[in-house]
């Protein structure tokens, strides 16, 4: 009787995880379709899913359209710049509070994270000005400072609970042994929390691929990432669905990729330090 049950469980619990699995993967499959409609099928009632003249024109005329290299190279810079400088200043930040924490360090962590509830808007304006005035509007180096700011209190969250896993006694023993602040960091600590540091690394490279209000006001042409690219296909004329489609579609395939290719990696370092 209990192993009917366990059974019965399973296959309630396997049923549950499709079905959540196909509705949060399904949008992604309507945008892919799309991209291959007519605009005329694109907004046809009822819809058609497969039963459609299949097109690559839209593709053509987004690529003829925009310059797609020069948006997909600004997202990786600004992505991958800012997750990598937010690291650098995360890790001996999550160290401190993981190793060394005063009274006030919960204090801290509470208020780094308060920021994130804040509306972006309610700082669009000083930043801007300040951007304006110093020059860093629509430039690559303003978009990396803004968006490692943005995601800086996450990235200190996770290490700081990925470094919490670790043994203190470690650490005292890379001390005794006449290892400085710098080695113990780099040659002790880094590379036990590695899971940690990657799931970290993937998960605000993804943020910052997928951010678009920072993206769309601070940028018009020069240092516009893909999430402009793909704004750039919504006009007062209304909205070209299969193209908006295409270039959807081209923006988000490759950190889809990446996400596939790294998911082990990403699911390991979100389990690290689960079970002692």
């Amino acid at each position: 009787m209990a192993r009917k049950v366990t059974t019965q469980h399973k296959v309630i619990v396997t049923a549950i995880a499709w079905t959540l699995g196909i509705l949060i993967f399904f949008p992604i499959l309507w945008t892919f379709l799309t991209s291959f409609k007519s605009e005329a099928d694109a907004i046809a009632s009822p819809p058609q899913f497969l039963f459609f003249h299949w097109t690559t024109e839209n593709y053509a005329e987004v690529q003829s359209r925009s310059n797609y290299l020069s948006h997909f190279m600004n997202s990786v810079i600004i992505s991958f710049g800012s997750t990598l400088i937010g690291l650098i200043i995360a890790i001996p930040a999550a160290w401190a509070m993981a190793f060394s924490p005063t009274k006030r360090t919960k204090d801290v962590l509470m208020w780094m994270l308060s920021t994130k509830m804040m509306p972006p808007v309610g700082a669009l304006i000083p930043i801007y000005l300040m951007f304006r005035n110093s020059g860093l509007l629509d430039t690559r180096i303003g978009l990396v400072i803004v968006l490692t700011l943005i995601n800086l209190p996450i990235i200190v969250w996770m290490l700081y609970t990925y470094f919490k896993e670790i043994p203190g006694e470690i650490l005292e023993a890379a001390r005794m042994d006449g290892a400085s602040l710098m080695k113990e960091i780099v040659y002790v600590l880094t590379p036990m929390a590695v899971p940690g540091i990657a799931s970290t690394l993937l998960l605000n490279i993804i943020l910052a691929w997928n951010e678009a209000f920072w993206t769309l006001n601070l940028t018009a042409s020069k240092a516009a990432p893909l999430t402009a690219f793909i704004a750039s296909y919504s006009s007062p004329e209304g909205l070209f669905y299969a193209k908006l489609s295409a270039a959807s579609t081209m923006a988000i395939a490759p950190i889809l990729i990446l996400g596939w290719f790294s998911q082990k990696q990403l699911v390991r370092g979100l389990t690290f330090g689960a079970v002692k």
